[in-house]
């Protein structure tokens, strides 16, 4: 029968509600008369013509039902919203037609009493047609015992939770059957939502999936802190079964629970950043209504920062990127919220001067935000001489450019792989740093502002996309060392920390972005695993590779030598950054000017040089012996 009624066109589906109610109709007023009366005998004499009664308050009625909306709503969704609206159609359709009788008949023989009884009738009728409709569809739309139904558990059985499950009974296209409900609510537990259990407590997860059979596992708590989502994390961990989450409060459309708005639970939600406070009059008075330039800007870091700089009405962006993909797709992005005439996209390298001196000459900007660099720490390994080139020759390339046209502000998007560095590519970051604070004593116009900060998931070169893929390809997953740390934040935070760094800086700062407290990779290898709704051993294996060449067990933020002071911005510090060796300039020249890029050891050699505290990686005496034996 259901499946008929769903299978009807809407107007037929109108045209059967209309039916109802007019048959309602009809009975209420039967009913009333013959309480009214006391009797079922009225028409035989004590009401006459009964008939024509009849037709003008049905016809009457129902002329106010339509009028009135009430088939705009679907008898499936009925709730208090609907019920309220029956109650006024009834009690405005009962007043129309009895004014009707009244205009015609004067109510000669009606009792008054009926009005009161045909409009309580009425709504029982109308309102009892719907609910009945809506809970038979509960009842019997999904098979609860078909094989093709996901068992879902719910944690969190507040207000949350029951609206999800209202939303997964209410949608049988979803193929999920919600079966049981944890919450941490003691008092919850035993107890009954929508004929669903509250089974236990969160710490009784995997005996309640086991009992259950449940192959989706849904989070209902939308604000729930990031230390309590880990610890969730870390109960589900050998729980062969996926984790979804609704989306925050204040991401929800009219604050509406519905199956669909279900996310994935991200690496950004376990690490807990909180929001990045703006100070917005700052950033627009660097940005608004100038020129600003974005060297690397189809990267993850430059792209994002051009997201954020374009919300600041610059007149206009210039994207710099040397990837013709790259630079397509940001152009594509930014079209949507810039116009065409106010962003120009260039394919250009950084170490070629005549490119940049002719970006410079054509657009004369005024801010310039540096995040072109080669930041792969084992590729850069095995290609010194590009991490020389691309990092310290295209630094300081644009930098001479930014003082000879008298360029407002730079920023340098460094790294905290320049502190201590054992990998070329930190090596030649911390040179990059060095360029810019020799480059500020040297200028009186173009203050130069440097940021430091760690990884950033999801970047194209954070480990995150690839742990995913390999999840995806079944394992293994592999990680360096059982100990190694990093510390993390997202691309979002880290372009915004970046910006509100820019506009602190006065000329020559070393700025350390806050990172929180360090994650072990592995750690986050596991929650992955588990977010995906696998176990670790059994279906993915973790293996360990060993550190790569010039790969640090953890990064530092600072020099030892280094202290930080804070600024007017909590997650914001600045370093008492070392001066820079008089000689520094002569020193770059001397390696940049040879070219001679053939001998990595001898190129690691001259960056230390320049980075004392830089200690190349060599490789071992065998494998050295080995690869001359090769060649």
């Amino acid at each position: 029968m259901l499946r008929v009624l769903d299978n009807l066109k809407g107007w037929q589906k109108t045209f059967l509600a209309m039916l109802h109610d007019c048959v309602a109709s009809m009975v209420a007023l039967t009913v009333a008369l013959s309480l009214a009366f006391g009797d079922f005998e009225f028409a035989s004499g004590k009401l006459f013509p009964f008939y024509y009664v009849l037709l003008v308050v049905t016809l009457s009625q129902s002329l106010v039902f339509y009028l009135g909306g009430l088939y705009k709503g679907i008898w499936r969704f009925s709730s208090a919203p609907d019920l309220i609206r029956v109650v006024r159609g009834a009690i405005l359709a009962v007043m129309v037609s009895y004014l009707i009788l009244f205009l015609t008949t004067r109510l000669d023989h009606i009792p008054r009493s009926s009005l009161i009884i045909d409009w309580l009738i009425l709504v029982v009728l109308l309102g009892g047609g719907r609910f009945s409709y809506r809970l038979l569809r509960e009842l019997f739309v999904i098979d609860k015992r078909s094989p093709d139904l996901v068992n879902v558990l719910i944690i969190g059985a507040g207000s949350s939770g029951e609206q999800l499950a209202r939303s997964i009974q209410k949608n049988p296209s979803l193929k999920m059957r919600a079966v049981a409900f944890v919450d941490d609510n003691r008092s919850y537990v035993n107890k009954w939502i929508h004929r669903i259990p509250v089974a236990g407590t969160t710490e009784q997860i995997a005996e309640i999936c086991e009992r259950y059979k449940v192959k989706k596992i849904i989070l209902a708590i939308p604000n729930l802190n990031s230390e309590n989502l880990r610890r969730i994390v870390e109960l589900c961990q050998g729980v062969k079964a996926t984790l979804k989450k609704l989306p925050k409060m204040s991401d929800l459309l009219l604050d509406q629970i519905d199956v669909t708005q279900l996310q994935n639970i991200g690496l950004e939600d376990l690490i807990g950043r909180k929001a990045v406070v703006h100070e917005q009059k700052q950033i627009s008075q660097m940005i608004e209504g100038k020129t600003v330039l974005v060297t690397g800007a189809g990267g993850s870091i430059g792209s994002e920062l051009c997201y954020q700089i374009v919300k600041f009405k610059p007149r206009k962006l210039i994207v710099v990127e040397l990837s013709e993909y790259n630079l397509y797709q940001l152009e594509q992005a930014l079209f949507k919220v810039i116009p065409a005439n106010q962003l120009v996209g260039v394919i250009a390298d950084v170490r070629e001067r005549d490119q940049m001196e002719k970006l410079f000459t054509e657009h004369l900007p005024q801010v310039l935000i540096h995040a072109a660099a080669y930041k792969h720490v084992p590729i850069m390994e095995k290609n010194p001489e590009q991490a020389i080139s691309n990092n310290i020759h295209g630094t300081k390339m644009v930098a001479q450019l930014a003082v000879e046209y008298g360029l407002e502000k730079f920023v340098l998007v460094s790294t905290d792989k320049a502190v201590n560095p054992t990998n070329i590519m930190g090596a030649t970051k911390r040179i990059a740093e060095m360029i810019c604070q020799d480059y500020q004593s040297k200028s009186q116009t173009t203050k130069f502002v440097i940021v430091r900060f760690g990884n950033v998931i999801g970047s194209s070169g954070s480990v995150i996309p690839l742990f995913l893929k390999q999840i995806q390809e079944g394992g293994p997953v592999t990680v360096t060392h059982p100990e190694v740390n990093r510390f993390f934040m997202s691309i979002p935070e880290a372009a915004q920390l970046i910006l509100q760094a820019s506009v602190l800086g006065k000329g020559g700062e070393i700025f350390v972005l806050d990172m929180g407290a360090p994650v072990k990779i592995v750690d986050l290898a596991r929650q992955l695993i588990t977010l995906n709704g696998l176990e670790e051993g059994k279906d993915i294996q973790i293996v360990y590779t060993g550190l790569r060449p010039g790969e640090k067990l953890y990064e530092e933020v600072l020099f030892e030598t280094e202290s930080t002071l804070e600024t007017a911005h909590p997650r914001i510090r600045v370093a008492r950054a070392r001066d820079v060796d008089e000689k520094f300039s002569l020193k770059l020249d001397a390696i940049l000017g040879r070219g001679d890029f053939e001998v990595p050891l001898e190129l690691k050699e001259r960056v230390q040089s320049l980075v004392p505290e830089y200690i190349p990686y060599l490789k071992p005496e065998k494998e050295r012996v080995q690869s001359q034996l090769l060649h």
